[in-house]
């Protein structure tokens, strides 16, 4: 009899559980690539194979006019706060290592709004959002916890980063580790592969997932930013590309992708699949110097052409329409919308909009329908100047509509067309006139950026000039203070840790 009762209790738990589990909102994971070119997965035409990459993309549904920003704190900062950087201060560019900078504190992030929903929420990789001050690290910020680094980028072996990124010259005996258990320097990771590291906590972190609440998971990859790192195994497939950093970099990928599809096979062991919206995003265009790629877009990471700004993305899960998957969703989206997509659109919670620059694209993705969104704001930065009111010589974009407007240096030394090394294509470059700081071009007829149209549009520019006026006199002061000499990780114990 008391058998008999144990089984009926434990039956009653089961569904109990089944049941709240069936009433509580999906579980999100959130993949970000770092570096990744437009052109550097294979569903793209890429000879770099990416094959997990490209079956939850293909099943799922493909963002095509899909935008980030041009290097990585800006897009990581849009992504988590759904503010444009005109109103975070981080308009000017990346968070220096050794900068006392950080996302300001006192907006509330992705992984706070969660939990406003009973969200278990966890980060395992890349921060790169500021860490000068305990207040300002992931763990501090909503998550749950937090497995590693700070800085922007470190070594995938030694998970050391010297002080290259400090602005200093007799800064480069500067060697710190950074890879953390939350507030715990993790050593025992020292010699073992980044992505391999981030896959066994990401393993224990579902392992150990309480399914009576949704699940979300933050994964930035380390890769494919430099330094150029890869086991040899994962090189060998790319014997035929001769440039050494093309190779390795292929390598890179590949090892992504794998360390991807572990990700989901393990979601899917652990019976938490089927009720996932997985989303997959770069943070920036590809880096061709490291042997990143955005052919046929113009430019490259860190420029505001296409190549630096068009992102690789879509979301897959079992949740979406049947219709839809499968689909190419050509709407005008960007990373921004994240968070109101996930909160209000995903997760139910809705939100106040009022100090919110992203948009609910849910809809957008699940259904098809029309994108909310009629215009993007790429960034204006007024550094170091920052006059009171706007001019062309600061480096902004703007797209309304079809229509994509550049001011001032928006790229002079990357604006060119690169092809994929190999492919015999000489690179294309753009016709130079001196002194010239307004561009604009009808991206969707032109989403190459070959035909500048600023003389035979001057309607159109007076238009988007006037918006960048607009957007300019809401903006906030630019935040992007000098190094601090207490970021020495000589001074914490050997680490890149707070100083403040």
């Amino acid at each position: 009899m008391k058998s008999f009762n144990i089984e009926i209790k434990y039956t009653l738990m089961l569904v109990s559980l089944a049941i709240a589990t069936a009433n509580q909102p999906p579980n999100i994971v959130f993949a970000l690539a770092d570096d990744l070119g437009y052109n550097d997965v294979s569903y793209h035409g890429s000879e770099i194979q990416t094959p997990n990459l490209d079956k939850l993309a293909i099943e799922g549904v493909r963002l095509e006019n899909y935008y980030v920003q041009q290097v990585c704190s800006p897009t990581r900062s849009q992504l988590l706060s759904g503010r444009y950087q005109i109103h975070t201060g981080l308009q000017h560019s990346y968070i220096g290592v050794a900068q006392p900078n950080c996302l300001p504190t006192e907006i509330p992030i992705l992984p706070q709004w969660l939990k406003n929903v009973g969200y278990a929420t966890h980060m395992v990789g890349k921060w790169h959002l500021g860490f000068y001050k305990k207040a300002c690290l992931p763990q501090n910020r909503g998550f749950d916890s937090f497995f590693g680094y700070h800085s922007g980028s470190e070594d995938y072996y030694t998970h050391f980063r010297g002080g290259y990124g400090v602005s200093f010259d007799d800064r480069d005996h500067w060697l710190g580790y950074d890879l953390w258990d939350n507030d715990v320097p993790f050593w025992s990771a020292i010699s073992n592969y980044s992505v391999f590291v981030f896959n066994d906590r990401v393993n224990q972190v579902i392992d150990k997932h309480n399914k009576s609440k949704p699940l979300f998971l933050y994964l930035p990859f380390q890769s494919v930013h430099s330094p150029l790192q890869v086991p040899k195994q994962y090189q060998e497939p790319y014997k035929n590309i001769t440039n050494n950093n093309g190779r390795i970099y292929a390598g890179m990928t590949s090892c992504m992708d794998e360390a991807i599809g572990n990700v989901v096979e393990k979601l899917k062991t652990a019976d938490l699949w089927n009720n996932t919206v997985f989303v997959f995003s770069t943070d920036n265009g590809g880096q061709i110097l490291e042997g990143g790629n955005n052919w046929p877009l113009r430019g490259w990471k860190a420029s505001y052409w296409e190549g630096g700004l068009r992102g690789v993305g879509f979301v897959h899960s079992d949740l979406l329409p049947s219709d839809v998957r499968g689909t190419v969703n050509k709407q005008l989206i960007h990373v921004s919308d994240w968070l109101p997509t996930l909160v209000d659109g995903v997760a139910g919670y809705p939100l106040n909009y009022t100090n919110l620059d992203g948009f609910n694209m849910w809809d957008t993705i699940n259904s098809n329908k029309t994108s909310p969104r009629k215009e993007l704001l790429h960034n204006i930065d007024p550094w170091p100047y920052q006059p009171k009111d706007f001019n062309t010589n600061m480096t902004s974009a703007i797209r309304v509509g079809d229509w994509k407007l550049l001011t001032g240096n928006p790229g002079a030394n990357n604006g060119q067309w690169i092809a994929p090394p190999g492919s015999g294509i000489t690179p294309h470059l753009p016709l130079t006139i001196p002194g010239q700081n307004v561009w604009l071009f009808n991206i969707t007829a032109d989403p190459y950026e070959e035909m500048e149209l600023s003389e035979k549009y001057p309607t159109v520019v007076k238009t988007l000039l006037a918006k960048l006026d607009t957007y300019y006199k809401d903006s906030v002061p630019v935040i992007y203070p000098d190094d601090s000499d207490q970021a020495n990780p000589a001074l914490h114990n050997g680490t890149w840790a707070p100083w403040e």
